[in-house]
């Protein structure tokens, strides 16, 4: 019955759904959709490893995330790689990370 309301609302223009149609299917995507990991990873607070731009990385506590994929982070590790030129004029990768305790981290 439920998934046959969904279906129905999923058939339907946004523009056309009622303020409480469209939190039930934001709340139906939040629950079976790509979001439903995020929505797993703050229920059990398990940290999860998020790949951003510069080849760095976090692995953090997803407090809260909203639709955009923005996120409240708490207990953050921030990880990256170095390249640096040694005497010889060889390259040396030098891993580096970083503590934070908590981070608001917005998608541009």
């Amino acid at each position: 019955m439920a998934d046959a309301k969904i279906q129905e609302l999923l058939t339907k223009s946004r523009a056309d759904l009622t303020e409480y149609e469209i939190a039930q299917l934001e709340e139906h995507e939040f629950s079976a959709g790509p979001l439903s990991i995020l929505q797993t990873a703050v229920r059990s607070h398990v940290q999860v490893l998020i790949s951003i731009r510069n080849n760095r990385k976090l692995l953090a506590r997803v407090k809260a995330f909203d639709r955009h994929c923005n996120m409240i982070l708490e207990n953050v590790k921030e990880m990256w790689t170095d390249t640096n030129k040694t005497e010889g004029g060889k390259k040396k990768s030098v891993n580096r990370d970083r503590f934070i305790s908590k981070i608001a981290h917005h998608v541009a």
